[in-house]
Order: structure tokens, then C-alpha cells, then sequence
């Protein structure tokens, strides 16, 4: 098998994995393997899906057999450990399977309790091998608004630039006018940037708009220059970029002007 991916189907690539990936369920190793592979389930990121002979079988429930219209039969299993259980919680592929899946495991993320890339955990779903993060310093002035209000502006802005989203821009919190801005107990989680300390929603008017800022107190090191900085959805507010308004972005967590988020 090369290093590129190889399409199985109409929607779905394969492509060996480099790295060793491992699976805890009720602190028991699920799964240990440097032979996993990615396949495209859909075009946004892989998921994983691990050799048989590299998991523990011995914390599997068989349940019931199925049949994918792409991607074959496979028998759906179940945890159990001590008297911890989680059904449907893993697909394994029969020889009756689309070539390169027979005997692969495919786990379903949240049924693991985490998930480890080398000994780095990882969050949310695999990271894609064709998406990239970068932070990067400026000296741009970035200014956001919303219904005319100032919500911050700052001239040292870090500029997150990810594979599929619009640039985020991360701004230094006394650059930010936390009048307008309320804590909440918002989480939420991303593959590539970690888990986000703080959540504001905005006060404006009397009206709240939920969820519009953010921080991450401890990002991944990849994006440590982010580090207790606040970025604004430029989805739901008005950002300019040297005095320029950018047009605000539609994404997958605000596919319209009326969408609900899907945290960052």
C-alpha cells in the first residue's frame, strides 16, 4: 500500500497511518496499533480504523451484523468492562467488504473514554493529514463589532489560518471591551487547537447573543502563540481588517445567518 489515498468507493479514500494510535475504555487499552489506516467517510477529515489482531476482543460484545451500502458488512460489538458497558460502539468488517476493510475495526469516538495519537491525546475526530493550522503574528489592526458596538480592536493580532475555515483572529484580552462580554460555562473541544478555557456571550442592548468568543488557556503546543488570547466568530460579528470590513463568513457551524453553532 503507497503513502497516498486510494479510493475504495465513490465516498470513500484509504490511506495508511504513520503514527501509533491507541484506545482507552474504563482505563483498559482498547486498542494499540502502528497499523491503523484512514478512510474518508466523508470529505471534512478520516476516521481511523484499526487492524483486529492489535485490539483487546476481549472487552467486545458481539450485537448484531449489518450491512453498509458502501462500505460492506461489518458486526457491530459492544464494551464491557467490570460493570461499565457502551453497545454499538464498534464496527468490524467481515470478509464480505470493501477491499482493504475486511478484519479493520472502525471505533465510534465518543464510545472510547479518549484517544491517543503517539502520546499526544487527540479530541473530536482524527486529525486530517491534509488540514493545516498555523498562528501567526501581526501588526495588522483588527477591530470587531457587532450592532455598531466595539467589542475589541488591537494592532498585535494572532492570525490562526486553518485548512477549511475562515482566518480567526486571536486578540490580546486587553485589547477586548469585556463590558459587553458575559462568562459562561461553554466547552468545547477542536483536533488541532485542544479544549477552550473560557466562553463569552455578548450583551448588547439587553439582548444576548450565546457564544460568540473564546479562549484556549492551554491550546496544543502547535498553537501555543494562541494561549489566553480571544477570537470572535466572524460568522456572527463584524470584523475589520485595517479599517476594511471583511464580508461575514458562512461555515459549517453558521451554515446561514440564522444557524446555531457547532463550537470551534
Amino acid at each position: 500500500m503507497n503513502d497516498y489515498p486510494r479510493m475504495i468507493s465513490e465516498t470513500n479514500l484509504i490511506q495508511p497511518v504513520p503514527r501509533r494510535i491507541r484506545g482507552y475504555f474504563a482505563d483498559q487499552v482498547v486498542f494499540d496499533t502502528t497499523s491503523a489506516i484512514y478512510v474518508w467517510e466523508w470529505s471534512n477529515y478520516p476516521q481511523y480504523y484499526i487492524p483486529v489482531g492489535d485490539v483487546n476482543v476481549d472487552l467486545l460484545v458481539d450485537e448484531v451484523q449489518e450491512t453498509h451500502h458502501t462500505r460492506g458488512t461489518y458486526l457491530y460489538q459492544g464494551f464491557k468492562v467490570a460493570d461499565r458497558e457502551r453497545p454499538a460502539a464498534a464496527k468490524t468488517y467481515t470478509d464480505n467488504s470493501l477491499e482493504g476493510l475486511a478484519g479493520m475495526v472502525r471505533f465510534e469516538w465518543d464510545a472510547l473514554d479518549s484517544w491517543f495519537e503517539e502520546d499526544e491525546q487527540i479530541f473530536v475526530h482524527p486529525r486530517s493529514p491534509y488540514a493545516r493550522v498555523d498562528a501567526i503574528r501581526s501588526t495588522r489592526t483588527v477591530r470587531v463589532e457587532l450592532e455598531g458596538v466595539v467589542l475589541a480592536e488591537s494592532t498585535s493580532p494572532v492570525m490562526v489560518y486553518e485548512t477549511g475555515l475562515p482566518t480567526r483572529y486571536y486578540l490580546n484580552r486587553t485589547d477586548v471591551n469585556f463590558e459587553h462580554l458575559l462568562h459562561n460555562d461553554t466547552v468545547s473541544e477542536c483536533p488541532y487547537k485542544g479544549t477552550t478555557g473560557d466562553y463569552w456571550s455578548v450583551q448588547i442592548g439587553g439582548v444576548v447573543h450565546p457564544d460568540l468568543a473564546w479562549s484556549y488557556t492551554f491550546p496544543t503546543r502547535q498553537l501555543l502563540p494562541i494561549t489566553g488570547l480571544v477570537a470572535f466568530y466572524s460568522e456572527k460579528v463584524d470584523t475589520f481588517l485595517d479599517g476594511v470590513e471583511l464580508p461575514r463568513a458562512v461555515t459549517h457551524f453558521f451554515p446561514s445567518p440564522a444557524g446555531d453553532a457547532a463550537h470551534e
